[in-house]
This record gives structure tokens, C-alpha cells and sequence, in this order.
């Protein structure tokens, strides 16, 4: 009888570098099937082919973290009554009547009056605005001063690196609430920018050494020294590669201090050196109502307590960024 043909015999996997690539193929094919299923999306094809970054991967958390939520949803609704106080309110937080002077609660006038006759609830919305704007305004300028020298004195080192650490020491040896009886006592305005300009000035060394820390760590990873020796100039290696991956750190910080600065600024209103009235704050508020507290809590309180729910929510985002960001945290 003809011999059967037989099948042509295979190579043994695992027998040369062939046979071992061929033993890695088959067990990932196995691994992407299953035991006897069909093939199913690659991971990386299911998320569109893209590893995920820092920032996506800080997104996703913070969107999971209930902390964020509440202080986002707070901070917006500060936000708005800031821009446009008369939405939740039509009254006008310089008109007063002397005769309702430390009256309680009213139709109308739910948080009642201060000692001038004033509606508490009008001035505690208006003074939001001064308080944001301060808060806003004072973390935008020290993030932006403060991360600009400390990247440079980081980046090229030398004198100017000595510099910068010499007058962040003579800055923090500057006490803030003395800095500031000093510097805006002799400000008459009544505006926010010379508070602004205070905080930016006393403000920004604490910023320029995180971000000279993290452009220092950044410069030295194996991916800067590629660029260099691929012919990168030091502006587009501190603009496209350090910058990127060394201002997580200013982020947090910024985020964290805003709070902090809110908090000044109602303290040097408070003091009689920052905001003055006419002017609209809360400090000014808190300021007015301490000598007849017992008479008139609420006077006191209503605007202590907007400002204490300011700070905390601006302090949990602050904390919610820095756990989302920081891969030390997860």
C-alpha cells in the first residue's frame, strides 16, 4: 500500500534565537485570546494607541476625588458671585441706615445689619470680588515671577544661581505681616494692586526654589542629555523638555498659597493697611464688626465665615492637585 503523506515536521520552538521568538509569539497571541476565546483589544488599542501622561492620568483622578468636586464646585460659585455679584443680590453694599444699625435678620435682609446699618448679606457677596481678585491676581504674578528666575538660575547655575539663593534668604527673613504695616502704610490708594503687588514681592521666593529644584532634577535625566547632544538650544530644551515635567511642583505650590493669600489680605484689611473703604472686603467687614461682637455676632460672623470657607476650599483643591500629581502619593 502507498505510504500515507505525512505532514512536514516543524521546527522544536526553543531551539535557536528563531524558535525562541516564535515560543514569545504564540504564548502573546495565547495571552490577547485566552484559553480558547478570540482575540480581544490590546490595551493600548482599546485607549486609542496612546500611553497615557501625567496630566491625563492627574485628570482622571482628580475627577474620581470628592475633595476636588466640592472645593471646584465652591470655588466656582465664588468665582461667579464675584463677577456678577447682582446675581443673588439687588442691593447696594454702600447704602446704610443708621437707624437699623446692629438689627438682626429681616425680610429681605437675611444676615441683618452691622454697626453703620449696612446689609451684612450685600457686603459679605460684594466682598467675594475683592478677595478673589487679590487671591487670583497675587498667585498669578508670583507663580509666573518666581518660576521665570528660578528656571533660569536653575538651568545655567553659576552667579546668578548664587544670586537668586542669596536674596530668596534675605526675602524670607522678612516677616509678612510686618513687611506689610511697613510697605502699605504708605500707599494711599484703595484699590487691590498695591496688596497684589506686596504679595507678588513676598511671594515669589518660595516658588523660585521649587522650580530651580525641579529644573535642576529634570536637566539631568537621559532624555535633556539626548536633546543636548542632538543639537537642542537651551531655549528650546527649557521650554519643551524641562518646562513640561518641572512645573507640576509651582503648580501645587500656587494652588495651595492662593488660599494663603486671601487669608493675608483679610488680615492686613484687618489691620488698617490693606483694602480701606470704600472699598469692599471682608477683612474691613471683620475689622468693623469686632468692637460690638457682643451686641451684633452675625456682623462678625457672616463675613468670618465666607472667608474661612474661602481659604479652606482653595487649601482642599490645593491638596487634591498635589496627591493627583505627585506619584510618590498614588
Amino acid at each position: 500500500m502507498p505510504e500515507q503523506a505525512r505532514e512536514p515536521e516543524r521546527p522544536i520552538a526553543g531551539t535557536g534565537m528563531g524558535g525562541a521568538m516564535d515560543l514569545a509569539a504564540s504564548e502573546a497571541t495565547t495571552l490577547e485570546r485566552g484559553p480558547g476565546g478570540p482575540a480581544g483589544p490590546h490595551p493600548s488599542a482599546a485607549s486609542g494607541g496612546r500611553a497615557r501622561s501625567l496630566w491625563s492620568d492627574a485628570w482622571r483622578d482628580l475627577r474620581r476625588n470628592p475633595v476636588f468636586l466640592l472645593s471646584a464646585l465652591v470655588i466656582c460659585f465664588l468665582v461667579l458671585i464675584a463677577l456678577w455679584p447682582s446675581l443673588i443680590t439687588s442691593g447696594n453694599p454702600l447704602t446704610c441706615d443708621l437707624a437699623r444699625a446692629q438689627d438682626g435678620s429681616a425680610p429681605g435682609h437675611p444676615f441683618g445689619f452691622d454697626g453703620q446699618g449696612c446689609d451684612v448679606y450685600t457686603r459679605t457677596v460684594y466682598g467675594a470680588r475683592a478677595s478673589v481678585t487679590v487671591g487670583v491676581c497675587a498667585t498669578l504674578g508670583v507663580a509666573l515671577l518666581g518660576s521665570v528666575l528660578g528656571a533660569l538660575a536653575g538651568f545655567f547655575g553659576g552667579a546668578g544661581d548664587a544670586v537668586l539663593s542669596r536674596a530668596t534668604d534675605v526675602f524670607f527673613a522678612i516677616p509678612v505681616v510686618l513687611g506689610g504695616l511697613v510697605l502699605l502704610s504708605v500707599v494711599p490708594s484703595s484699590t487691590v494692586w498695591p496688596v497684589v503687588g506686596f504679595i507678588v514681592l513676598l511671594g515669589w521666593p518660595q516658588v523660585a526654589r521649587i522650580a530651580r529644584g525641579s529644573v535642576i532634577t529634570a536637566k539631568q535625566l537621559d532624555y535633556v542629555q539626548a536633546a543636548r547632544a542632538l543639537g537642542a538650544s537651551n531655549s528650546r530644551i527649557l521650554l519643551r523638555h524641562i518646562a513640561p515635567n518641572a512645573v507640576a511642583p509651582v503648580i501645587v505650590v500656587a494652588t495651595i498659597a492662593l488660599g494663603t493669600y486671601i487669608a493675608l489680605e483679610a488680615t492686613l484689611s484687618y489691620l488698617g493697611v490693606g483694602l480701606k473703604p470704600p472699598s469692599v472686603s471682608w477683612g474691613i467687614d471683620i475689622s468693623a464688626a469686632s468692637p460690638y461682637v457682643r451686641n451684633a455676632p452675625h456682623a462678625l460672623l457672616w463675613p468670618a465665615g465666607a472667608l474661612a470657607i474661602t481659604v479652606l476650599a482653595f487649601i482642599m483643591l490645593g491638596d487634591a492637585v498635589r496627591d493627583a500629581l505627585d506619584p510618590k502619593l498614588r
